[in-house]
């Protein structure tokens, strides 16, 4: 549910510890941005995705509808203070982006290409808790609690809210209400 953990044991806390939750239709959802080392460095080890662009996101819902819950077209979006919108950036292509551009110091003058699996294997977003610790669950079922993290591509910034949408019933297929959540 928290993900395959590998080293250490991370817990994200209850769901009644989060400041920023929304009820909408029995569905309760929570968020909370790690914009800190020191969370980070609980969620990612030495890995603190801040520094090349990345906001990871922490999302606990827990399912008190009494039926089963589809999640599988879920989506979920940063929303800045400018009404911008960011959509999450899935787990598998985090360790793609580009962080912050440091000059590269070559002594050939002629460009060398390079493999694009080599540079993905030397991103220093290649770990496992990337992955490993991601929201992942396609269904909620009735009384059950899910969490895991969604990345964006976004530096925090006060007023911002995420936003999810796409929930549905599994019986009836019908979508709920999106939830709006505050991240100050």
């Amino acid at each position: 549910m928290w993900g395959a953990d590998k080293e250490t044991k991370f817990d994200p806390g209850p769901l009644e510890s989060f400041g920023n939750a929304q009820t909408v239709e029995k569905l309760t959802a929570a968020a909370d941005p790690y914009t800190t080392a020191e969370k980070t460095k609980k969620a990612f080890g030495k890995l603190n995705p801040n520094q090349y662009g990345i906001l990871p996101v922490m999302v606990v819902m827990r399912n008190g509808t009494g039926q089963a819950l589809l999640l599988d077209d879920m989506k979920v979006e940063y929303i800045l203070p400018s009404r911008q919108k960011i959509e999450a950036t899935p787990a598998r292509d985090v360790i793609r982006v580009r962080g912050v551009d440091r000059p590269r110091v070559s002594r050939n003058p002629l460009p060398v290409p390079t493999s694009p699996r080599a540079s993905v294997k030397k991103s220093p977003l290649n770990v496992w808790e990337i992955e490993g610790r991601a929201f992942a669950a396609e269904m909620l079922p009735p009384g059950e609690t899910a969490g895991g993290f969604f990345y964006f591509q976004a530096s925090p910034q006060p007023g911002a809210i995420l936003y999810i949408t796409g929930i549905r019933e599994a019986a009836t297929r019908r979508e709920l209400f999106y939830i709006e959540i505050p991240l100050d």
